[in-house]
């Protein structure tokens, strides 16, 4: 467990020492700002039945930014180590490599975080100035969180998962880039060809980020999604647990 924070306690060090992640935080900030403004300013002048936060988390501009954290937050968690020649060291030390993993995985949930938390607290800023409950309803708010939260989750596993199978932190970044991408995109396979009712459709709406995160920006928590991200992230750190592991023994 030692071992454990201080791999972790490393890794959240050295990301918040890097210029990098001071202009990933902003850049995400400005442009959730931007898109907070103009969606306050077109739900003032035309009446919409969705609640602020719902036009906001289900944006095309937010999700643009949003998957492009990803490649930026992993890009060099094991990347880094494998051409700086440390990672043997690690692989070949008294080092549980479940305990590396995971404390080089959470390390980048805590950025991850750090990074997205600022925009929650646009609402809570809008709803003490105006008092306006349709900024701020609370099963929504918290849904969205969840969501979020576990979207992280989810996509983090994907990009340690990349970050593990290269020496190169751009390819890390552009496989983590392109899985996120086909992830988020099964939503959209949703319209085409499909029968409401059928497995198919059932299926699809399962693996749907869209259908949840529509569904958790208005307050709907399901358990089906908290069970679907969080056991596809454990498979995905499993698989990234075994590469490690048949590395560590060709080392």
């Amino acid at each position: 467990m030692r071992t454990f924070f201080i791999i972790f306690l490393k890794e959240v060090k050295s990301f918040f020492l890097s210029p990098l992640a001071y202009v990933v935080m902003a850049l995400f900030c400005l442009l959730n700002g931007w898109l907070f403004v103009t969606m306050v300013n077109a739900m003032r002048l035309k009446t919409t039945p969705t609640s602020l936060i719902y036009n906001l988390f289900n944006s095309g501009w937010f999700w643009m930014g949003f998957v492009i954290l990803f490649p930026l937050i992993t890009m060099r968690l094991f990347a880094e180590e494998k051409k700086m020649g440390t990672l043997e060291g690690l692989l070949t030390a008294p080092v549980r490599t479940s305990e590396l993993v995971l404390a080089k995985y959470f390390a980048a949930v805590v950025v991850y975080i750090a990074i997205v938390s600022p925009v929650f607290f646009f609402f809570t800023l809008f709803q003490s100035i105006t008092g306006e409950e349709a900024a701020f309803h609370s099963g929504a708010f918290w849904g969205t969180a969840l969501g979020i939260f576990l979207l992280g989750l989810f996509n983090i596993s994907i990009g340690t998962l990349a970050s593990s199978l290269t020496s190169n932190q751009l390819i890390a970044a552009m496989v983590t880039f392109v899985g996120v991408m086909l992830h988020y995109f099964l939503g959209f396979i949703y319209n085409f060809g499909t029968v409401p009712g059928s497995q198919w459709t059932d299926a699809l709406t399962y693996f749907s980020t869209r259908e949840h995160m529509n569904a958790l920006t208005e307050g709907l928590i399901d358990s089906r999604p908290i069970v679907y991200y969080l056991s596809f992230s454990v498979v995905l750190l499993a698989m990234t647990h075994h590469i490690l592991e048949s590395r560590k023994w060709r080392a």
